[in-house]
């Protein structure tokens, strides 16, 4: 049983949905799927069933106000989650809230799901003053809004539709971050479209368009309810917008497909904590991750050369070829050279292609990736080409195109630091990812926590690629500990040590700790896991 008083309180704003299915309901379930204690407040009664709303009943304000106070003097929120507010004066008052519990808490997360309007008809939820209180009154506090396309249009003054062209929804989502809101994802559970779903993201930290398969059902009351709840739980537990949004969709893909029949109309989804998020083989995927989008395959299927990862499970990383000479010499078979330098890089790429064809290794080349194509395309080199995230998204489109051709000769590695890039390389159809740091490191500057082996553990169960874990390992404890998690292999930088000598006596226990580690994962992968199926915030 969990301890309560451990979770993150999250307040919920919404309405009551008599048929169990959305609103607070929905937002209850979702809490508690993803580790977060829930307070439903309710700021409307609605009257409806499965095939429709008959009536909505905004609370009077002062009933409202004293439900805030209350919880205000005794479980104060990490995230605050709004849903059908109802009217004006509500929406206000939702507003003077935020900014009061601001006061003392800067960074509280406000998740905005736009209630305007039932998927399944029946009573109006808002006129035009509502969605102009919208506007003025909560958009410009949003840490982020979660519309679908119809209510994006609504709050921007535009006639509301379902269909039509989805190249204009980056716009509507810019245009709602000007109002305010600091990031969006405009859903597309609602979209005419028969394979995917497909919601266009737009944060601090990442923008694309983030897909997944969509689960074959009609049973979808509260699926965006759950959505923004999930987010708001996320956040509340220190995620980033755009890390949060990967989860909701995750959980709200693993809500569709455990949907129930519940009345003549679309019966409710339900989220539960006993459930993981994935994988999911039935669906066709693999994973029930989302991928950001960044070709034209939406398929999430690998584009590049399959990764078959080194017998002994160590990806060594050298700053030269001379040492990456060294290191192919001492028994290393997978072995990436990374050459910050531009200078000289031709030289470097040539003499590691020599050691690795003559000792039958696999050669990454970092960043370098064009000299890298020019020099090393040949027929008896197997090559891989590795960028970070940021090289990636620094890509003009004739050298995303450039890439692109050659993925039937190269392996590709990414590196990830995030849920979010976890997404954006399973899009680019990686052959592998990597996952990192998992432990400090000194050998750059980076701005994320370590990912632990809790981390990397989850990371190796999502990934539809397989994963390497880099980022401090420097001793044959440190390899054997994360070994245990799963990856595929294990990078090693400073710990191979420089000279010829150092590699040679040091190898040996860095491949008996592997060993060690992978039977220690598989004892405790036969264990049944417990606790939450959620990686832990790295920013």
């Amino acid at each position: 049983m969990a301890d309560t008083s451990s979770l993150p309180i999250i307040w919920s704003i919404a309405g009551h949905d008599s048929s169990g299915g959305a609103g607070l309901s929905a937002d209850q379930r979702a809490a508690d799927a993803m580790g977060a204690h829930l307070c439903p407040i309710v700021a409307c009664v609605t009257a409806q069933h499965s095939s429709g709303v008959e009536a909505i009943f905004p609370l009077p304000l002062n009933q409202l106000q004293a439900q805030l106070q209350a919880l205000s003097q005794d479980m104060p929120p990490k995230a605050i989650k709004t849903g059908l507010l109802g009217n004006v004066d509500l929406i206000r008052a939702v507003a003077a809230w935020v900014k009061q519990l601001r006061e003392h808490h800067p960074e509280l997360p406000l998740v905005i799901d736009p209630v305007l309007g039932a998927s399944a008809g029946g009573a109006a939820f808002s006129d035009d003053a509502v969605v102009q209180a919208y506007r003025r009154e909560l958009l410009p506090l949003a840490t982020l809004i979660t519309p679908n396309r119809a209510e994006a249009l609504r709050l921007l003054g535009k006639p509301a539709r379902h269909d039509g062209d989805a190249n204009e929804l980056p716009d509507l989502a810019s245009l709602l971050r000007s109002m305010g809101a600091q990031a969006v994802v405009i859903t597309g559970g609602d979209a005419p479209q028969a394979d995917w779903a497909v919601d266009w993201l737009d944060t601090p930290h990442a923008q694309g368009w983030l897909c997944s398969r969509r689960v074959p059902t009609r049973h979808h009351h509260g699926s965006g309810c759950t959505f923004a709840s999930a987010a708001a739980s996320a956040m509340a537990q220190g995620h980033v917008s755009a890390d949060a949004v990967v989860l909701a969709k995750m959980l709200t893909t693993q809500a569709l497909l455990h949907a129930h029949e519940a009345g003549h109309g679309p019966g409710p989804v339900m989220a539960h904590m006993g459930q993981p998020l994935g994988p999911l083989p039935y669906l066709g995927i693999g994973r029930a991750l989302p991928w950001q989008v960044l070709h034209g395959d939406s398929s999430g299927a690998p584009l590049f050369q399959p990764f078959e990862p080194p017998a002994d499970g160590l990806y060594g990383i050298l700053p030269d070829s001379a040492q990456l000479d060294a290191a192919a010499q001492a028994g290393l078979r997978c072995l990436q050279l990374r050459h910050k330098a531009s200078e000289g890089v031709l030289a470097h790429i040539e003499a590691s292609t020599h050691a690795c064809i003559q000792h039958d290794a696999l050669l990454f080349v970092n960043d370098h990736w064009q000299h890298a194509l020019q020099q090393g395309l040949q027929p008896e080199l197997k090559l891989g080409l590795h960028l970070g995230q940021e090289d990636l998204l620094a890509l003009d489109e004739p050298a995303r195109q450039q890439l692109l051709a050659a993925r039937g000769r190269v392996v590709l590695g990414l590196s990830s630091h995030s849920a979010w890039e976890l997404a954006r390389a399973a899009g680019c159809g990686a052959s592998l990812i990597a996952c990192g740091p998992v432990m400090p490191t000194t050998t750059k500057d980076m701005p994320w926590t370590p990912q632990g082996e809790h981390n990397l553990r989850w990371w190796t169960r999502h990934s539809p690629a397989p994963v390497v874990a880099i980022g401090g390992l420097l001793t044959p404890q440190d390899v054997e500990r994360f070994a245990a998690c799963g990856p595929a292999a294990l990078c090693v930088v400073r710990g191979l040590g420089q000279s010829d000598s150092e590699m040679r006596e040091r190898v040996p226990p860095l491949r008996a700790a592997v060993r060690t580690g992978r039977a220690r994962g598989l004892e405790q992968g036969a264990r049944p896991r417990r606790g939450l199926d959620l990686p832990q915030p790295v920013l």
